[in-house]
C-alpha cells in the first residue's frame, strides 16, 4: 500500500503563490494575516489534508516555525571597525530578510565560543528559525556546526565539506582581472598584500592573483606576500618592503587605504609613485585622496542569495545546495596609472 504524503506548510504555501511564514502565522493565529487570507489558508490546508494535532508539542512547534526570525552571526573579530565589510554585508541581509517577512538578529560569536565549539545564544534560546554564519569561522567549528544545528548556511565563507551550502563572490576571478589591469599598464614589479590562510576569501584573492602573474611569466611566491593580521584575523602594522614595487594588489579596501597612508608616511604618492588596488568597493571618497581602484563586490545580490536559500531550507524546498558563486565587477579609478 503506497504511504500517504505528508503535506507541509510549505506545500500550503506554495499552492497559494504565499510565503511560508504567512501560512505558518495563519496556523498559529498569530497577527499579521488578514481574516479573509487566513480563512482561505485554512480552508486549502484542510483541502489538501493537512494534519494540525491539538497537543502541546504542536502548538510549539507552530510557534517556533513563526519566530519570524533568521539569526546573523558574525565572528567578533570582524565587528571591531564601524566601516567594515561585514557591517554593509549586515544591512543588506537585514532589508532582503524584512522583505520577505522576516526579522534579522545579529549575534558576535567571541574567540573562546568558536575555540570551545559553543552554540551561539540565539540557537541555545530558541530565538531564530535559521542562521546564516556571516565570515569566517575555523573549519573545526564549520564542523560543529553541521553535526548539531540545522538550518544554517556560510556567508563570505565556505568550509571544506562541499555538500554544505554558502554563498561567497567570485574571489578568485575579481583579483586576477585586477592583477592583470595593472599588468596590463605596464607593471611587472607587483606584491600582494594580505595574510594567506586566514580566510577562505583571502586565499582565492591571493590564487587569482598568483594566476595573473604566472600567465605573464612574473616572478611571485608566497614568500612574497606582505602581511596585514595575524593568524587570528586581528588587523597589524603593514611593513613595507626594502624595495617598493611599482604597485600593490590588496586583499580588501581596508587594507588599501591603511597601505595608502603608510606609503604617504613614507613620502610616496598614489597613483604618481605606486598603484594600488582594494576588493570591495565600499570604502567612502573621504577615507582617501585618490578614488580606490577596487573590484565591486554585489552585496544585495549576495543577500538575496543567501535569503532565499535560507528561507527555503526553513521550509524545506527545493534549492540549489553546496557553494553559491556570485558575479563581481571590477572598478577602474584613480588609485593606478600607466607606467612605461
Amino acid at each position: 500500500m503506497e504511504r500517504k504524503k505528508k503535506i507541509r506548510l510549505a506545500d500550503i504555501a506554495e499552492k497559494l503563490h504565499i510565503s511560508v511564514v504567512t501560512v505558518s502565522k495563519a496556523m498559529a493565529g498569530k497577527e499579521g494575516v488578514g481574516d479573509e487570507l487566513r480563512e482561505k489558508i485554512l480552508a486549502v490546508a484542510n483541502e489538501m489534508g493537512y494534519e494540525v494535532k491539538k497537543d502541546k508539542k504542536n502548538s510549539a512547534e507552530l510557534a517556533k516555525a513563526g519566530t519570524d526570525n533568521i539569526g546573523i552571526v558574525v565572528p567578533s573579530r570582524f565587528m571591531d571597525r564601524a566601516a567594515s565589510f561585514y557591517a554593509n554585508m549586515y544591512n543588506a541581509l537585514s532589508k532582503e530578510l524584512l522583505a520577505h517577512g522576516y526579522y534579522a538578529v545579529i549575534e558576535q560569536l567571541e574567540n573562546t565560543a568558536e575555540e570551545r565549539l559553543e552554540l551561539p545564544q540565539i540557537i541555545k534560546n530558541g530565538k531564530v528559525d535559521g542562521v546564516i554564519f556571516l565570515g569566517q569561522v575555523s573549519q573545526a567549528y564549520a564542523k560543529f556546526i553541521t553535526g548539531t544545528h540545522s538550518p544554517f548556511m556560510f556567508l563570505d565563507f565556505y568550509s571544506d565539506d562541499e555538500n554544505v551550502d554558502s554563498v561567497t563572490t567570485d574571489n578568485f576571478y575579481g583579483e586576477y582581472v585586477l592583477t592583470k589591469h595593472l599588468i596590463d599598464l605596464g607593471h611587472r614589479d607587483i606584491r600582494y598584500v594580505g595574510t594567506f590562510g586566514v580566510t577562505t576569501s583571502i586565499n582565492d584573492r591571493f590564487m587569482g592573483f598568483l594566476k595573473a602573474m604566472l600567465e605573464h611569466n612574473l616572478s611571485t611566491s608566497v614568500a612574497d606576500i606582505i602581511d596585514d593580521r595575524d593568524k587570528n584575523g586581528v588587523y597589524k602594522p603593514i611593513v613595507l618592503p626594502k624595495n617598493i614595487p611599482t604597485a600593490f594588489v590588496c586583499n580588501c579596501d581596508e587594507v588599501a587605504v591603511t597601505l595608502i597612508r603608510t606609503l604617504h608616511e613614507r613620502g610616496l604618492r598614489v597613483p604618481d609613485d605606486v598603484s594600488v588596488v582594494g576588493f570591495d568597493d565600499f570604502v567612502t571618497s573621504t577615507q582617501m585622496s585618490s578614488k580606490l581602484t577596487t573590484v565591486a563586490v554585489d552585496f544585495e545580490a549576495m543577500a538575496r542569495s543567501a535569503v532565499d536559500i535560507i528561507i527555503k531550507k526553513i521550509a524545506g524546498l527545493a534549492y540549489n545546495t553546496g557553494r553559491t558563486v556570485i558575479c563581481c565587477k571590477p572598478a577602474y579609478r584613480e588609485s593606478t596609472r600607466k607606467i612605461s
